[in-house]
């Protein structure tokens, strides 16, 4: 096993769950325009709330899924290509409303760490 693949789907799928089922009701710096919220965030990005249960829902899942590829590697690349797809989705929204680079900064890391874990290089 490549345990740098290890500790990257574990870093990022840890991070993911972090956001969406502990701090999604906690003001953070890397949140959309002057959201406190996820909901509110997506409010912000001009997206209805229904969308952002949609999106949550898939992220939790993908998180999931790299968690559960350390055993079952057959998830490891839809795990993360799914994530870097909304990962891609969540840049695209904070240029949209014109955010600083900053805010994209998290969601763009962790785009380039989906992309190496379902495409290892090295």
């Amino acid at each position: 096993m490549d345990y740098l693949l290890i500790a990257l789907q574990v870093i990022v799928a840890l991070s993911i769950l972090n956001v969406w089922l502990v701090q999604n009701k906690k003001p953070t710096q890397w949140r959309g325009g002057n959201a406190t919220t996820i909901i509110e965030e997506f409010k912000v990005y001009g997206l209805p709330v229904w969308m952002c249960f949609v999106v949550g829902t898939l992220k939790i899942l993908f998180a999931v899924g790299l968690l559960a590829a350390i055993w079952y590697p057959s998830f490891r690349e839809p795990s993360a290509l799914g994530l870097a797809a909304l990962l891609l989705g969540s840049i695209a929204m904070h240029l949209k409303i014109k955010d600083p680079i900053k805010k994209s900064l998290p969601a763009f890391i962790f785009l380039t760490m989906c992309l190496y874990i379902a495409f290892p290089i090295f």
